[in-house]
């Protein structure tokens, strides 16, 4: 072997331990046992520095291997001791073919991360935090450029006697090109298929998003798919990369606009399948103005005719005759009050939705700081009267279907009866905290119980509040199951 060869060979190997014997050296001098090791964290998420986790998770049992300790020293002995064995036994091309893999293991090793890290930082400045604190990465990536230099040399060592010095340098060169290719390739698939999170995209509006490159509407389409709080964004194309799932609600988009903006058209449900498109209307509109405009022209028609509803169910209830009360009540109130799950309710203050006891005759319960009041059956609304007495109002059962009075106790002196929608009653517990009763009255019941389609203010509902320590229920009529206790005019 050349002397200017021997002189490559050694400094590669000096070169690749150098770093090794450094601290080796400083930590015997110091007496310190173990090494000074540093750590971060990040979040976000950059193509290049995905690639580069996931080519340290593949690769960390290879580059564990004794070989490639101090730098990887041993293998470049290895190399050099295969080449001057190629040489003796005349077979110098298969010792310059071993050392040229081991300098393309090398360079496998430590050029992808200052490569990739490259990548990132020019396609987005603010992935170099994602990498880590600027003090880390600038000595990793120092350390990776250094560990080049034994490659180097090795490729240089090598270089058949007699060629220009060019035959060496262009052969280093396009073993580069050929890892850089690779890499390059790696990021371009990785582009091309990402998938980003939430929070790379920003969804949340914290200002910690990564991704770039898309506009408003894109990335509210985006989040609105990959929304998986509270059960709302499409899990079936939650994984579908960012360029496909864009060019696919761009086509739905299309069909919806040739449809006048409808999202729920023939045509767009069939292009949508299983996924269905009412799940993915409210990604639309942050992508297609049209869909957006229909959207909010039809919940503005959908407010308009429920205006219209209740106005007409409210002038049905104020059309029936007011109740004319024996004796005088401190107050009397009228509403039309609407439930969704068939009952109006009444809690003390800390007590709010706590459990009445059974209904007496399908119509009230109570417990205590507990009342409910069946009003509809499931969706609907009733005529209320609340009336509010200090004593003790004569029994009235004619005209009505059922007649039934509980105990009601109250700790905070408030007896509001709240529908479904937030309708209240004004307080009808008039003496402050303590006993009372309360006197339930209902008509129309078994009409909307036989006809869905009752008309408006069918049900009308009497609640009489009165003081009393009793609390056994009384069914004065119940002639929905022929059922009464008690007598009345």
């Amino acid at each position: 072997m050349f002397k200017r060869s021997s002189i490559l060979w050694a400094a590669a190997v000096l070169i690749a331990m150098a770093p090794d014997l450094y601290f080796w050296i400083v930590r015997m001098l110091s007496g310190a046992e173990d090494g000074v090791f540093f750590a971060s964290m990040t979040w976000g998420w950059c193509a290049g520095d995905e690639i580069d986790s996931q080519l340290r998770s593949l690769l960390t049992p290879v580059w564990d291997f004794p070989l490639l300790w101090f730098g990887s020293a041993p293998l470049i002995a290895l190399a050099c001791g295969a080449v001057l064995l190629s040489l003796r036994s005349g077979r110098p091309r298969l010792g310059r073919i071993l050392a040229r893999s081991a300098a393309a293991v090398m360079i496998a090793r430590h050029l992808p991360s200052p490569l990739l890290l490259m990548l990132d930082v020019s396609t987005e400045p603010g992935c170099a935090e994602i990498w880590g604190p600027p003090e880390i990465l600038g000595w990793n990536v120092a350390m990776d450029l250094y560990h080049l230099i034994p490659a180097i040399l090795v490729l240089l060592a090598i270089r058949t006697p007699g060629l220009p010095p060019r035959g060496g340098l262009a052969r280093t060169a396009t073993a580069v090109s050929l890892v850089a290719v690779v890499i390059l390739s790696a990021v371009a698939d990785t582009a091309a298929g990402e998938v980003s999170t939430s929070r790379a995209l920003d969804c949340a509006g914290f200002g910690d998003g990564t991704m770039s490159g898309f506009d408003e509407r894109e990335k509210g389409f985006l989040c609105a798919v990959r929304d998986d709080t509270f059960d709302r964004g499409v899990p079936q194309l939650a994984d579908m990369p960012d360029r496909e799932l864009l060019a696919y609600g761009r086509q739905l988009c299309d069909l919806a606009v040739a449809n006048g903006g409808d999202a729920y058209s023939p045509a767009v449900s069939e292009a949508t399948g299983e996924v269905g498109s009412g799940s993915l209307v409210g990604a639309l509109t942050r992508l297609c103005p049209e869909v957006a405009a229909r959207e909010q022209e039809k919940g503005r028609q959908e407010q308009a005719e429920e205006a219209a509803f209740i106005a007409a169910a409210e002038r049905s209830c104020a059309a029936h005759p007011r109740h004319r009360p024996r004796i005088r009540p401190v107050r009397q109130v009228r509403a039309t009050m609407w439930t969704e799950f068939w009952n109006i309710n009444a809690w003390d203050e800390g007590d709010e939705g706590g459990n009445a006891d059974r209904m007496i005759a399908d119509l009230v319960g109570s417990g205590p700081g507990a009342l409910d009041i069946w009003a509809a059956d499931e969706v609907g609304h009733a005529c209320v009267t609340g009336e509010a007495y200090r004593r003790r109002p004569p029994v009235e059962t004619r005209g009505w279907e059922q007649v039934v009075e509980v105990g009601y106790e109250t700790r905070q002196g408030v007896l509001s009866v709240v529908d479904g929608s937030g309708g209240r009653l004004p307080d009808l517990a008039v003496g402050g905290p303590g006993n009372y009763r309360v006197r339930v009255h209902v008509r129309g019941r078994k009409a909307v119980q036989e006809n869905i389609n009752a008309p408006d203010g069918t049900v009308q509902l009497l609640i009489m509040v009165f003081p009393g320590k009793e609390r056994r229920p009384v069914i004065y009529r119940d002639r929905l199951s022929e059922k009464s206790q008690g007598t009345g005019p």
